[in-house]
């Protein structure tokens, strides 16, 4: 459970800052601070994603 808790986390950040954007389209969030929000919570979670299973070398 402990180490999905990251991943959660990011999903609810994403979740909201969707939610942000949905705002921004219908004009209530000023877009020019929704999209950088949404743009870096996909960015953070494909960074994670990307990171995890990273082959490290042989020592």
């Amino acid at each position: 459970m402990l180490a999905k808790l990251p991943i959660i986390i990011m999903f609810l950040i994403f979740i909201f800052a969707f939610f942000l954007q949905v705002l921004g389209m219908l004009q209530a969030v000023p877009l020019y601070i929704s999209s950088p929000i949404l743009f870096v919570a996909i960015l953070i979670i494909i960074s994670y994603l990307n990171e995890r299973n990273k082959f490290k070398g042989y020592r």
